[in-house]
């Protein structure tokens, strides 16, 4: 994915969001329901019923930017939608979009010490 670079705001719509929308009703959405600007250059995040697929939208300064990523398995994780509207950081976004519980990653023990 060509993505965001690493001091991007982003933004999830908790709970499931309609995924037959386009450009513009997700725009609206960003607008509407998690009250920011839509060409502000910040990342919105939409995830669909099922939870297997993902939406993101963003301006890059000349129009709108859409990624759509479906899973063959598993679910994107998401927070539920009484948490209202979830800020990620670009590290958090990039395991999002791998399909990673960004909100508990798996860390590798540290190295050991040689002799």
């Amino acid at each position: 994915m060509i993505g965001p670079g690493t001091g991007v705001r982003v933004y999830l719509a908790c709970g499931p969001t309609d995924m037959r929308k386009g450009i513009a009703g997700l725009a609206a959405a960003a607008q509407e329901v998690l009250r920011q600007d839509p060409c502000s250059g910040a990342v919105f995040a939409f995830r669909g019923r099922q939870g297997d697929r993902l939406k993101l939208l963003t301006w890059d300064g000349q129009g709108f930017c859409l990624y759509y990523k479906v899973l063959e398995r598993g679910r994107f994780p998401w927070p539920s939608r009484a948490d209202g509207t979830a800020r990620l950081t670009a590290a958090q976004l990039a395991m999002l979009w791998e399909g990673i519980d960004w909100r508990r990653p798996s860390w590798s023990a540290p190295p050991q010490r040689v002799a």
